[in-house]
């Protein structure tokens, strides 16, 4: 028989600490999450699209080139009791003007993106979701590479608003990274339909 979750005990960071190093391990809502690392599309997608916004963002230099951000792949967050992972997240440099040298960051960022596979659905949309708006992330991108879709969430009020949902090979610009447009079809491992293209 199940513990009934009000007597469950809550995880620590010791028990994270115990996962092998081959899991993707957070805590979440007070329970350990342990994920196996991702299959190629998921991986294919963070890459590109971190790619995309470190060359543009992160650096910085001049052209289409505008820095102020620092952009992280997968790192690992504090926020409260929470330890959560995201695919991709970025701070404003206005907020934290150098990054710290720790293993881990307890600033909610103002920007996370979530590359949802099959089994993360339900932990991507919704707990993490609800933690990243409880810790006022401002913005949140959903990616799944197997739909070949972004959807793009403001926080406003507390409340996740979408401000916009693309698909295949289209070109967005979507906030907070708007001043750039970005080409989704380099996200995919299979380029989308050419009846999508247009």
């Amino acid at each position: 028989m199940a513990e009934p979750a009000a007597t469950r005990k809550r995880a620590t960071y010791a028990n994270l600490l115990q996962v092998p190093d081959h899991l993707v391990a957070e805590i979440v809502d007070g329970e350990l999450v342990a994920s196996p690392r991702p299959a190629l599309p998921h991986a294919l997608a963070s890459s590109v699209l971190g790619s995309d916004l470190v060359g543009r963002f992160h650096r910085g230099g001049g052209g289409d080139h505008l820095g102020g951000w620092w952009i992280l792949d997968e790192p690992e967050i504090h926020l409260g009791q929470d330890v959560l992972v995201p695919d991709l997240a970025g701070w404003r440099r206005e907020r934290m003007p150098s990054l710290p040298n720790a293993a881990h960051v307890e600033l909610p960022p103002d920007w996370v993106c979530e590359i949802v596979s099959p089994s993360s659905v339900r932990l991507d949309r919704v707990s993490k979701a609800n933690i990243y708006a409880r810790e006022g992330v401002g913005w949140m991108w959903i990616v799944e590479p197997l739909a070949q879709t972004l959807e793009v969430f403001r926080l406003e009020r507390g409340q996740w608003v979408r401000l916009a949902a693309h698909a295949g090979a289209e070109r967005v610009r979507a906030e907070p990274f708007d001043a750039v447009e970005l080409e989704m079809r380099h996200w995919w491992i299979e380029e989308p339909a050419a009846e999508e293209q247009r």
